[in-house]
């Protein structure tokens, strides 16, 4: 059975609640990796998982644990990228949807604006997360959901 994974380390607080309540309602297990202590509710199908102090060293664990049908939450468009090469969903905390097709795309916009904040330009950071963005994430996670719901478990006949 498909999984989710969430870089819980910037996942918003709003956010890990939808997906709690969804985890919960579906019975899909869930894991939150970070490099601090996560708070979950109890439950059989929701972990954390605390990983060492470093860059990059909470999305090398998600990428290596992660398999093909997955789910990942996650800001990070290098994480996305990886996660995408090993056929795993990848979805923003706003509702985008990281695909093949337009991931390159948005790691060479994220290479661009690394290059203008070196050189001195503020470019600012997103907007704050707001109803629009929660909707579209949810609507998202019950997309991929359902279907999982819809195709045959691994290892059954």
């Amino acid at each position: 059975m498909a999984r989710i994974w969430v870089d819980a380390d910037a996942c918003p607080v709003v956010i890990k609640e939808i997906l709690f309540r969804a985890a919960e309602r579906t019975g899909t297990e869930m894991t939150l990796v970070a490099n601090q202590p996560v708070r979950v509710p109890p439950s059989r199908y929701i972990k954390s998982m605390q990983v060492t102090a470093g860059y990059d060293v909470a999305d090398n664990e998600i990428v290596q644990r992660c398999a093909a049908g997955d789910l990942v939450i996650t800001s990070d468009i290098p994480l996305a990228a990886e996660v995408i090469d090993k056929d795993a969903t990848a979805l923003s905390p706003r509702g985008e949807r990281h695909t093949k097709a337009n991931i390159r795309a948005r790691l060479n916009m994220r290479d661009f604006m690394d290059t203008m904040r070196a050189s001195g330009m503020h470019t600012g950071g997103p907007p704050a997360l707001n109803q629009q963005d929660r909707k579209a994430f949810a609507d998202q996670l019950d997309k991929w959901l359902a279907r999982q719901k819809r195709q045959p478990q691994y290892g059954s006949k």
